[in-house]
């Protein structure tokens, strides 16, 4: 049987605060939807410790090319990493239907 390397997964801070924005807002409005909503984000979270390179690149003008990639959570959250060496840098947690100006890479 073969070893699979696994990663290790950091969230920035802002990240997470964003992410957490998102959850407290969903919660006013149904406490059981925000509670799945973490579970589903943590779980595409968890599964970038064995599989980080089987998302597609998320190229955007004023990103490095090739330097990030990105995973589609719940159907609208993107959550945008880089892969450095043995960590998966997870750097922006956003709604898809927001404009690309709210994402934290666009500073």
């Amino acid at each position: 049987m073969e070893h699979e390397k696994t990663y290790s997964v950091i969230i920035d801070p802002a990240a997470n605060d964003k992410m957490y924005e998102h959850l407290e807002f969903l919660a006013r409005v149904s406490v059981t939807a925000a509670s799945r909503l973490l579970e589903e984000l943590l779980a595409d979270i968890r599964s970038l410790e064995k599989y980080p390179y089987r998302n597609p690149p998320y190229d955007r003008p004023y990103l490095p090319q090739g330097k990030y990639r990105y995973i589609l959570s719940n159907k609208r959250y993107r959550i945008v990493y880089q892969i450095d060496g043995d960590y998966v840098f997870i750097d922006d947690i956003c709604d898809c239907r927001q404009d690309d100006d709210k994402s934290i890479l666009n500073n």
